[in-house]
C-alpha cells in the first residue's frame, strides 16, 4: 500500500468519524470525560484564611508547622490508544479486525482533538511497536491514525487469500509460542512507566493473550483503563466446506476437523462464548469497563453505548 493509498484512508476516516463526533459523541465524550474538577498541585505553607480542611496534616505532623494542600482546576485530559497489531488481527471474514480497530482509534483521536485533549498511541503485539507521545491537534489525531493504517500496510495481506486459508491463519496464529504473539502486560507497564500523569487508556485488543490481567489490574489503580474487545464472526463460526486443517501454534500438532460435523461446530461456537464471559468477569472483578465490538457493525454503535453508560454511572 502506497502513502498515497493510506492518506487517502486517513481523510475517509476524518470525513466519517469527524461527523460521527460532531452529530453523535460530542456531548457524551465531554459528559463522561470532562469536569472532573480539581487535581492535586502542590503543598504550601499555610496562611490565615486558608481553609482547615485543606490542611495537610501527614506534613504538618513531619514538619511541626501547618502545610495546606494547593489544588488547580483540570482543564485537559489525556487519552492514550494502545491498538494490537499482532497476526491475529489480520484476520476478518468482510475486513480485518485492525480495520475496526483503527476505526475506532479515530472515533478516540478525533474526540479528544475536538476537545483540545491530549492523544497519544501505543502499537504492540509481543513488543511495543510504537509509542507517540500524547498531544493536541488535528494533525496530531490525523497522524495517530496514519500510523495503525501504515502498520496494517506492512502486516501480510490476509483479506486477500481465499476464505478457508484466512480462516486456517488465524487459528494457526492463535498460539503463544517464542517470539510470536501478543504482550498486552509489557505494554501496559511501559506505559505505566512513561505517563507521568493521569490518563485514560483504551487497550484495543482481542485479548489472544495470557497473564497480563495482574499489570491491567496495577495500571487501572494509576489509570482509567478501558478494554476494547474486537471480535469477528469468523473466529465462532467455521465455514461449512468440509475439512480443515488446524495447527495448535504452542505444540505444532495438528489436527484435520470436519466443519460440517454440527457438534464441533456448537463446540467452536461455546468455546468463543466462555472466553467471552470468562474476559468480561475477570475485568469486571478488577474494575475495567469492557466494549465488545463485532467486526461485522460499525464501531460507532459500542462506543456511544460505552460512553452513555459512564455518564450514567457517574450520576449516581
Amino acid at each position: 500500500m502506497t502513502d498515497l493509498s493510506i492518506l487517502q484512508q486517513v481523510r475517509k476516516l476524518q470525513i466519517r468519524t469527524n461527523r460521527q463526533v460532531a452529530n453523535v459523541l460530542a456531548g457524551a465524550y465531554l459528559s463522561v470525560f470532562k469536569g472532573s474538577g480539581i487535581e492535586f498541585d502542590e503543598v504550601r505553607p499555610y496562611v490565615p484564611g486558608d481553609d482547615i480542611r485543606a490542611i495537610d496534616w501527614n506534613v504538618t505532623a513531619r514538619t511541626g508547622e501547618p502545610y495546606v494542600k494547593r489544588f488547580v482546576e483540570e482543564r485537559e485530559l489525556t487519552i492514550m490508544i494502545m491498538v494490537d497489531i499482532s497476526g491475529s488481527q489480520d484476520f476478518g471474514v468482510a475486513r480485518s479486525k485492525r480495520e475496526l480497530a483503527s476505526e475506532l482509534a479515530a472515533l478516540l483521536a478525533f474526540s479528544a482533538a475536538s476537545n483540545k485533549d491530549k492523544v497519544g498511541l501505543m502499537l504492540f503485539h509481543r513488543d511495543s511497536e510504537l509509542f507517540i507521545p500524547p498531544r493536541k491537534g488535528q494533525k496530531h489525531a490525523m497522524r495517530v491514525v496514519r500510523e495503525i493504517l501504515s502498520r496494517q500496510a506492512s502486516a501480510p495481506k490476509s483479506t486477500d487469500l481465499p476464505w478457508r486459508k484466512r480462516w486456517l491463519r488465524f487459528w494457526k496464529k492463535r498460539g503463544h509460542s517464542p517470539g510470536k504473539g501478543t504482550d498486552i502486560g509489557g505494554s501496559l507497564e511501559f506505559c505505566r512507566r512513561v505517563l507521568k500523569k493521569r490518563a485514560v487508556l483504551f487497550v484495543i485488543s482481542d485479548f489472544h493473550d495470557i497473564g497480563y490481567l495482574p499489570t491491567l489490574q496495577r495500571v487501572n489503580k494509576r489509570h482509567d483503563v478501558v478494554a476494547a474487545l474486537i471480535r469477528d464472526p469468523g473466529e465462532s463460526q467455521l465455514p461449512t466446506r468440509g475439512l480443515v486443517a488446524l495447527r495448535d501454534a504452542e505444540t505444532g500438532r495438528e489436527r484435520l476437523i470436519d466443519a460440517s460435523d454440527r457438534h464441533f461446530r456448537e463446540a467452536l461456537m461455546a468455546m468463543s462464548n466462555a472466553r467471552t464471559e470468562s474476559l468480561k468477569s475477570s475485568l469486571q472483578s478488577s474494575g475495567i469497563d469492557l466494549m465488545i465490538l463485532d467486526n461485522d457493525k460499525p464501531a460507532i454503535t459500542p462506543l456511544l453505548s460505552f460512553l452513555r453508560m459512564r455518564e450514567k454511572r457517574g450520576r449516581r
